[in-house]
């Protein structure tokens, strides 16, 4: 089985991280409602898609 012969250093490890951060998700307004949500994906609140109504969404009562 392979077994690395030496440790690596901090440096040498942080560098391979360096790019595993996460980014925040991209959000886009709702051009018909307004609220934020992720870019090619239906509005949940109002069902739009590139202007034209996709789903039927329920009415909610307050």
């Amino acid at each position: 089985m392979a077994v690395p012969k030496r440790r690596h250093s901090n440096s040498r490890t942080g560098r391979r991280r360096a790019h595993d951060a996460l980014t925040p998700k991209q959000l886009q307004k709702c051009p018909d409602c307004g609220t934020f949500k992720p870019s090619h994906v239906v509005c949940p609140k109002c069902g739009t898609y590139m202007g034209r109504k996709i789903v039927e969404t329920e009415a909610k009562t307050s």
